[in-house]
């Protein structure tokens, strides 16, 4: 027995020490980007970025372009994409079942702190306000957001349909759902009387369609978005995440004048500025959004009885107290304290305390627990 429990103890060790040998010996990453356009517009802006990810980390960096978001959430569950790029509800998607971990947040070019989701309608439309588009007589065409967009779906979903206990399915004449991209453009061609949307993709197309963009109006405008995170797989070797983090955070931030100048185009192409700091508590807010979400749709079904209600409303309830808990204490955490840190360093642009920082930021983010 004990000869059996000795070449148990081994061949656990050894193979221990060969997925070690394997984490260790990162050469290649792939890249996934949600499809919030054609992917022949996301190729324009992103291979610049990618190539320079590659000549920066010494990886090979593959860039992997799905249909839909749930083709990267995929994906990555199944460690075909070890980072991508998400919206904040895809990124939860890829947190609670793809092993995924935030590491870093996007910055508006502008310098914003996040986005804004709206909805639009064409330029010659009679409709000028949200109420005008919500009498429910199933006469419009609606274009709704993948349903892992936060900006194309949760939100609106959250802030005008639950909000007000309405079914787009049973206001409108049609409802499809589709890309950023795709609802604006058939809002511009007037295919869909009305649409999801968002800032940044907005923005995005006055330089890919510019006289389709010219044919749009806002109609309605959320509350701010946090800015779109990158997540990488959990089992990426902790080298790796350390490069990765320290290329990431430093791009566009630290080098020769002309190297930031450089980086910092490359980034505007994306609509952003270097990156800061973030982790999973950015998406927060986020589940506090998605759960009241459901609490909104469980109080609006008139098929349920008052004690039905109730039981599913509880536990929500609970998970919304939790995550607000959870929130206010990441509010006074040492994480945020040297965030602010970060931003000092960044706005009087002191390489020497940046680097510094960087570098403890990525030893914490390469070696958080994955359990």
């Amino acid at each position: 027995m004990r000869k059996l429990a000795l070449i148990g103890t081994v061949l656990a060790v050894a193979t221990g020490l060969t997925e070690t040998v394997a984490r260790a010996q990162t050469t290649e990453l792939n890249f996934g980007i949600i499809a919030t356009e054609a992917s022949t517009n996301l190729k324009t802006v992103w291979e610049p970025f990618l190539a320079a990810m590659a000549k920066g980390t010494g990886y090979k960096v593959n860039g992997f372009y799905a249909s839909d978001y749930a083709g990267v959430i995929e994906a990555m569950r199944f460690k075909k994409v070890q980072v991508a790029w998400h919206g904040n509800k895809s990124a939860m998607e890829a947190v609670n079942r793809a092993s995924g971990q935030i590491f870093v947040q996007s910055v508006d070019v502008d310098g914003n702190p996040g986005y804004w989701s709206h909805l639009i309608v064409n330029n010659d439309s009679s409709f000028q306000k949200l109420e005008d588009v919500l009498k429910c007589d199933k006469s419009l065409d609606f274009g709704n957001g993948d349903p892992n967009s936060t900006s194309g779906f949760l939100v609106p979903t959250s802030y005008i349909f639950a909000a007000k206990n309405i079914d787009p399915k049973a206001c409108f004449k049609t409802v499809r759902n589709a890309s950023h991209e795709a609802n604006a453009m058939a809002v511009a061609n007037k295919q869909v009387m009305v649409a999801t949307s968002n800032s940044e993709n907005l923005r995005r197309l006055e330089t890919t369609a510019p006289e389709a963009r010219k044919k749009i109006r806002v109609i309605w405008t959320s509350p701010l978005i946090p800015s779109d995170p990158l997540v990488w797989h959990k089992d990426l070797a902790p080298e790796a995440k350390t490069k990765l983090y320290t290329w990431l955070m430093s791009y566009g931030r630290v080098g020769t004048p002309e190297e930031i100048a450089s980086a910092q185009k490359v980034l505007a192409g994306l609509g952003w500025a270097p990156f800061n700091p973030s982790n999973d508590n950015q998406l927060l807010p986020i589940r506090i959004l998605e759960a009241n979400k459901s609490i909104m749709k469980i109080k609006g079904d008139d098929k349920l009885p008052a004690d039905a209600k109730a039981a599913q409303i509880a536990p929500l309830e609970a998970e919304i107290k939790k995550h607000q808990a959870e929130a206010d204490k990441a509010d006074t955490s040492v994480f945020r304290k040297q965030v602010v840190l970060f931003a000092e360093a960044d706005k009087a642009k002191d390489q020497a305390a940046l680097k510094k920082l960087i570098g403890e930021f990525a030893t914490n983010a390469a070696n958080t627990p994955t359990n």
